[in-house]
């Protein structure tokens, strides 16, 4: 899960402070995970919200058609459905669980 984040963060464009406010850990933390010196475990909130964070990722990649230029511009515009840019909303659970469940709904549908 740890690699899995990393890398959606990376493709996603997300700094290490915005990455640490995602997954609920400190900026230090964010950094050793990203140089592999961190690793989240299971059972934790972060591995949870690493998870999730993964989750919207893959939704939003699927919805792309894995054009990850379309995926980190569609994160960093404004959203009027979201009311806000995801990169920002991300930042707190609830606007992470929002964004996943949004995304959920693009891809069902018919």
């Amino acid at each position: 899960m740890s690699a899995a984040a990393v890398k959606a963060g990376e493709i996603l464009g997300i700094p290490n402070a915005a990455l640490a406010r995602i997954l609920g850990v400190s900026e230090a933390t964010a950094s050793r995970l990203r140089q592999g010196n961190y690793r989240l475990r299971k059972g934790r909130k972060e591995f949870e919200l690493a998870a999730f964070f993964v989750r919207l990722f893959r939704g939003l990649d699927a919805i792309t058609g894995g054009d990850d230029v379309a995926s980190r511009s569609w994160f960093g515009a404004e959203n009027t459905a979201l009311r806000g840019r995801p990169v920002d909303l991300v930042q707190t659970v609830g606007g992470l669980v929002n964004i996943v469940a949004y995304l959920d709904s693009r891809r069902a549908r018919l």
